[in-house]
């Protein structure tokens, strides 16, 4: 049973984590995202390196917490918690100076002994949180962190403590996993005597893969889009981890992530030269001429400003970017770039600076603060990344009003629409394959669209920055994996669905809407007819409002219920003939009715062919006058009563003219029975008409009788006998209706009597056989 007193306790493990240390994309994530859990009910713990490089106002923030010792190989290594509340949330920094107080988080020689370090103090501190928080969820992010739940399970599992520990692992980039030499195994990490984990972690003869413990190990695993989710487990993307990916696929998902929208806001940035709005976005011409000032660039509001704001990588395209570079800047557009990274990349972005002065600006530096005025400033965002799980800079380049052309991969295909130039629609530009001349194709597409049509270009911005991309959706996403996985936590219903609880009193108004089928409900029998539904809901809901008469609707409900499924399975011309035999079954009593229903339903075809021949054999002793008279009242009251029954029935009617056509032209078999009643009609019609023409046309009868009576032939229904005894009963209740225009017809069909009397001779000779 669900514990409703009791919340979701989260310990979030990250390498890096904004606004203490940040390198990419994952400091930004494990800045915002335990917050926004936080505020969706949750209780986080985030767990960060206290790195040397963290800004001594934080630093003084912080207290000592708790300090123990952790066991790693041969080493006992020391370990200090130092706790500190920001924004709501509890952070508590590992303390080890000789692994973490350095200038850079990572790129050292022993980052394998560092990190390893770090993922065996992230499970051994589960013993040392505040009173009354008990982990429930372990979330691990990247390789730095990815040996805690190989840990957890190999040192820890059975204590009881670790037995309610679930572990998630983020993969943020595949293609950094954490490869170190085998020799780590046992030196390190101290699991060479476990077959189990030294197997699970090796990844070739000599060497081991963090991540791929983590894949192996935790009980769930997610990226950071849906797209990357695909394509890691594709040879192309998958850096060698594809296998395995594909082999717990079933544990794999990927949510998108978001972006600080409090910190990331035009309209109250002080970093920037000027605020804007969606609304009024005057403020970002003004960016725009600061920046280009700033950086010896032209001062021209005419001519588009692209910019990046990038590590200089291969991954990130600049293989692209030096291919097409001189025919955008040959071309009229401004481009920025701000990054380090590869030698290669940076001379050749310091020769096109030289090459295009007023035109390129490159800025070979690592400076937060001149990015953000890049993004409030360009019209452009340039992002041809080769893979990209998710990708932040997109999505705040866009709610800066900036425009991004990406090419079409993992996060970036996910967060960016393309624009459609015959409908408007989009928030950017984008390109399929690694192509430079793709990429230099989509610049100029834009390029082209901010000179020639500025209102479109004008509307595409807007689109851009009124995208929601708060962690608030991303946050429901991740609860809705830790509440799967903890079954007996409740879950607060005021959480992250704060969009939802307009709609939430409309729900609550349904019972009302559910007082209408009870009050109908007598009326309403079996809603299984298609077309005839509205009509038939309308006299349901006259029969409903009169309680006196519901007995009588229930029977008549059903007595139409009963033709309309009928009606349903039957082709159209059957239709018109199980009309009339429920007809005549009205005026049967309540008993033989019900009988007549059980057996009539899988042979509602043989019975009604079968039953006209009945009805003409006592009228074959009677006068010929009185048959002729019969047969044309029965039809027409048959065709009155179905009317007068059901309004949706006057359809099948409509259709029987259409039959004899059809059954002129044999186009279908189901048509045959319809074709049998309405052929006899209109010999009757043609008999009245001349006595010549009556002959040859009791000739062609037989042709039609012999086709139609084969299948009857068939079955020989017993039910014969009680259609014969309806046939009488529709017979008597005709004889007084006779009119005397009929005689002059009746004496047409006496002069022809030989014929036909041997056609029904014929017809009942056949059915002796």
């Amino acid at each position: 049973m669900a514990d409703s007193s009791k919340k979701m306790q989260i310990v979030f493990a990250s390498a890096e984590c904004a606004p203490f240390v940040k390198t990419g994309g994952l400091g930004d994530v494990a800045g915002s995202l335990p917050a926004a859990l936080v505020r969706a009910g949750a209780e986080v713990i985030v767990m960060v390196p206290k790195y040397a490089t963290i800004k001594d106002e934080y630093k003084a923030q912080m207290e000592h917490f708790s300090d123990f010792y952790v066991s790693l190989g041969w080493r006992n290594e020391y370990c200090g918690l130092e706790k500190l509340e920001h924004d709501g949330v509890t952070y508590m920094f590992i303390d080890n100076e000789r692994y973490f107080a350095r200038d850079y988080p990572y790129g050292f020689f022993d980052d394998g002994e560092r990190f390893a370090f770090f993922s065996k103090a992230i499970t051994e501190s589960l013993q040392h949180l505040p009173e009354g928080f008990e982990c429930d969820i372990l979330h691990c992010n990247d390789w730095q962190t990815a040996l805690a739940p190989v840990f957890l399970r190999e040192f820890y599992q059975g204590l009881p403590l670790y037995d309610r520990v679930k572990t998630v692992f983020s993969i943020h980039n595949v293609a950094f996993q954490g490869q170190f030499s085998d020799t780590v195994m046992e030196d390190i990490l101290g699991v060479a005597h476990i077959p189990a984990a030294a197997s699970q972690l090796r990844c070739d003869a000599c060497s081991i893969n963090y991540m791929l413990g983590a894949l192996r190990y935790a009980d769930a695993i997610t990226t950071v889009s849906p797209t990357y989710a695909n394509e890691i487990q594709t040879p192309e993307f998958g850096e060698g981890l594809d296998g395995v990916l594909r082999e717990r696929s079933y544990a794999l998902q990927g949510i998108l992530n978001g972006i600080d929208v409090a910190g990331f806001d035009p309209a109250t940035d002080k970093r920037i030269a000027a605020n804007y709005t969606v609304e009024d976005r005057s403020g970002k011409a003004v960016c725009k001429a600061k920046l280009q000032e700033e950086l010896g660039l032209e001062v021209r509001d005419d001519r588009p400003l692209m910019v990046m704001v990038t590590r200089l990588t291969r991954q990130k395209g600049m293989d692209l970017v030096m291919y097409a570079l001189d025919r955008i800047l040959a071309g009229g557009v401004q481009v920025a770039v701000l990054g380090t990274g590869d030698r290669d990349y940076e001379d050749g972005l310091r020769y096109f600076q030289d090459k295009y002065p007023g035109t390129m600006a490159a800025r070979i530096e690592f400076d937060p603060a001149l990015s953000q005025r890049m993004y409030a400033a360009a019209d452009m965002f340039l992002m041809p990344s080769k893979f990209e799980p998710c990708g932040l800079s997109q999505i705040i380049a866009m709610r800066y009003g900036t425009l991004p052309i990406v090419r079409e991969t993992g996060g970036l295909k996910d967060t960016v629409i393309p624009y459609n130039e015959f409908t408007g629609e989009g928030t950017g530009f984008s390109f399929t394959n690694f192509n430079g001349d793709e990429m230099g194709d989509a610049v100029f597409r834009a390029a082209r669209l901010f000179w020639d049509n500025r209102d479109a270009w004008n509307q595409l911005v807007t689109h851009a920055m009124s995208q929601d991309f708060s962690w608030t959706r991303s946050a429901d996403k991740y609860l809705d994996l830790y509440f799967f996985m903890h079954p007996e936590i409740e879950r607060p219903l005021a959480v992250v669905d704060e969009p939802e609880a307009v709609a939430e009193p409309v729900a609550a108004e349904e019972p009302k809407a559910e007082e209408k089928p009870v009050e109908a409900e007598p009326a309403k029998a079996e809603p299984k007819v298609k077309a005839e539904v509205a009509l038939e809901a309308e006299d349901e809901v006259k029969l409903a409002a009169k309680p006196a008469a519901k007995p009588a609707a229930k029977k008549t409900t059903t007595r139409k219920t009963t033709a309309k499924k009928a009606t349903t399975t039957k082709a159209a011309a059957t239709r018109t003939t199980a009309a009339k035999t429920t007809t005549t079954r009205k005026r049967t009593t309540a008993a033989a009715k019900k009988a007549a229903e059980a057996e009539a339903a899988p042979e509602v075809k043989a019975e009604v062919a079968e039953a006209k021949p009945a009805a003409k054999a006592p009228a074959k002793t009677a006068a010929k006058k009185t048959t002729a008279t019969a047969k044309k009242t029965t039809a027409t009251k048959a065709t009155a009563t179905k009317a007068a029954a059901t309004k949706a029935a006057a359809k099948p009617a409509a259709k029987v003219e259409e039959t004899p056509a059809e059954s002129k032209t044999e186009a279908t078999v189901e048509a045959k029975p319809a074709a049998k009643t309405t052929t006899r009609k209109r010999t009757t019609t043609a008999k009245k008409t001349t006595a010549k023409a009556a002959a040859p046309k009791a000739e062609a009868m037989p042709a039609a009788v012999k086709e139609e009576t084969k299948p009857e032939a068939k079955p020989k229904p017993a039910p014969k006998a009680a259609k014969v005894k309806t046939a009488p009963k529709a017979t008597a209740k005709v004889e007084p209706a006779k009119e005397a225009p009929v005689s002059p017809a009746a004496s047409t069909e006496e002069k022809a009597p030989t014929k036909k009397t041997s056609v029904r001779k014929a017809t009942a000779t056949r059915k002796r056989r």
